[in-house]
Order: structure tokens, then sequence, then C-alpha cells
């Protein structure tokens, strides 16, 4: 099978979030970027899984700068992705994002498109049906389930109350989360084998990017936690009826 897996980079989950130019931009400067973990850990390595159960080839295309190579696209060739390509261009928006792998994948002929739950930076969620849409093919979101029989998958999905088990044929772009795969890390053989696995580099259309944009917020600072001493319950009593005024 021809599966083609979209990764991208995102700040490490530790990394202190600031912003600059009138909170209008993400500060970089003392941050560790990380390849985003939903697409590394559950699309890529289920994509990895399939190939080697059923043969065939895994590609990871990313939207991004030439830095992107050493921060992600190697550390997906060295999981066991067989070659790669980066489109020459800033991540604009969601939309110039799936534009550019569309574009890219069209003529592919890929059995599978995977991409990751969401970003763990902006959470949108918004590539995969993007991509679909673009490519006039069936999108499965948030799976955590996929089985192949020939041409047809057998996708899990949870929903409120329960689990949603459907069939769809390949063609489809289908986004992974928690359940897929498990987390795979690479070893010295990987390593050294992924810089001699193909990268090839894509300049970008010339796609308008739909959204900008105005500007950050950090969430308010979180409150005081007072711990009281179990052995002195009469202490919470008297601060839930002093202070916090609820009894």
């Amino acid at each position: 099978m021809k599966l083609l897996v979209c990764i991208s980079k995102t700040p490490d989950t530790t990394a202190k979030i600031a912003f600059t130019d009138n909170n209008s931009r993400f500060d970089t400067n003392g941050v560790t970027f990380i390849m985003n973990p939903t697409d590394e850990w559950y699309a890529l390595v289920r994509a990895i899984e399939i190939k080697e159960q059923l043969g065939g080839s895994v590609t990871v295309i990313n939207v991004g700068p030439k830095d992107n190579e050493t921060v992600v696209i190697h550390k997906a060739l060295a999981i066991g992705a067989d070659d790669a390509v980066r489109i020459d261009a800033d991540p604009a928006d969601a939309f110039f994002v799936a534009s550019q792998i569309a574009a890219y994948a069209k003529d592919q002929n890929y059995d599978l498109i995977f991409t990751g739950k969401e970003t763990i930076d902006y959470n949108g969620s918004n590539i995969g049906g993007m991509v679909a849409e673009l490519l006039d093919l069936p999108y499965v979101s948030l799976a955590n389930h996929l089985e192949m029989a020939g041409n047809t998958a057998t996708v899990t999905r949870e929903i409120e109350g329960g689990q949603e088990v459907i069939e769809v044929n390949t063609p489809f772009v289908i986004s992974a989360q928690k359940g897929m795969a498990e987390q795979r890390i690479p070893n010295m053989r990987g390593i050294m084998t992924a810089r001699s696995k193909p990268l090839k580099v894509v300049p970008p259309l010339p796609v308008t990017a739909y959204t900008t944009i105005a500007y950050y917020e950090l969430p308010p600072q979180r409150k005081e936690v007072k711990l009281i001493d179990p052995e002195h319950p009469e202490e919470l009593v008297k601060l839930l009826h002093e202070q916090a005024k609820v009894i």
C-alpha cells in the first residue's frame, strides 16, 4: 500500500510560552520544537505497521522551512518512513497547509493519507478534513483503531456514549488519536539509515491564507491552592464558611 503521513512541528509540551510584537507573534527564543505527538505516535506508527503487515511504502510530508528537516523529518525517517517531502513554505494557516499537501498528493495515488488528531499548539483539527475535501476523498476523523482487509478498512471511533465502527474503501483520509498505535523510539539503525533516505523539497503553490493571527492571550494564572491537613477537617469547614462562603 502507498501511504502518506502529514507531520508538523510543535513546541515541546514543557516549553515556556511567550509572545512578541504586541502579542501578535509566538516567541520562539529558547523553545525546543518536536514532531507533533499525535502525528508521530499514532498516525506515523500505524502507517508503518500497515506497511510491515501488507507491504508498500510510507511517505511523510511537512509544510515548513528547512530547519524542519532536522527537527521532525529526520526523526520520522528514523522511526521507519521510507521517504519524505517538504513543501518549502512557512505554514501560514490550516487552509494554506492543506492546499499544499493536497496539491502534492493529487497525482500520487496514495491509498491512505494520515494526519494526527490535532496539533498540540493550536488544537484546530482542521488539516485532515480540508485535505479530504480538496482531494474529494472520504474522511474518517478521530479514529482509535484501524484494520485493513484488501482495499477495505474497518475503523473504530469513539463517540458520545460508546464506539462507532465503520467500513471505508481506499483511498481515504484518516485522523488518528490515542489507541491507534503505540509510540516507537528510533533505534540506532533507523537513525543511521535515515540519512540516506530520499528527501524531496517542493516549492509551494501560490495559495492565499484565509486567516491571520490578530493577537495571542495567555490563560489567566491559576489561583493559589491552600492545602488542608487531613487530620484537621474543621479548618476546611471554617475556610468554606468564612472565605469561600459556600456553606
